[in-house]
């Protein structure tokens, strides 16, 4: 059974970066497509974005860096010049194909929460 685990959120400065890293177990994540999402209380939750089998780094809006290491079965999030709108549950997913639709994913870790202060 696939199960992913995130780490690495807290609390951080508005301005500062953040790395958070999602663990695969019970599978192999280079079969995966891998993709983060977060949600803030009260919001739905969004997309930041998928990272495929055969892509190794790519980035989001400027600031979202998502790269992936299939010899850990580990996909990172680096999240740059945080802002107080960052704050959010970050959650990591896998999916046999990408899509920026969280209702395509079938796995999901528990989250790992981020907040920004300023």
């Amino acid at each position: 059974q696939v199960q992913l685990v995130e780490s690495g959120g807290g609390s951080v400065e508005a301005g500062g970066s953040l790395t958070l890293s999602c663990v695969l177990s019970g599978g192999a994540s280079s079969s995966y497509c891998m993709a983060w999402f977060r949600q803030a209380q009260g919001n739905e939750r969004e997309a930041i974005g998928p990272i495929s089998t055969r892509t190794r780094s790519i980035t989001y809006a400027d600031r979202f860096i998502v790269t992936r290491a299939d010899a850990k079965n580990t996909v990172n999030l680096r999240v740059d010049s945080l802002e107080r709108d960052d704050t959010a549950t970050y959650y990591c997913a896998a999916a046999l194909a990408c899509s920026w639709d969280s209702r395509h994913y079938e796995h999901w870790g528990r989250g790992t929460q981020v907040t920004v202060s300023s």
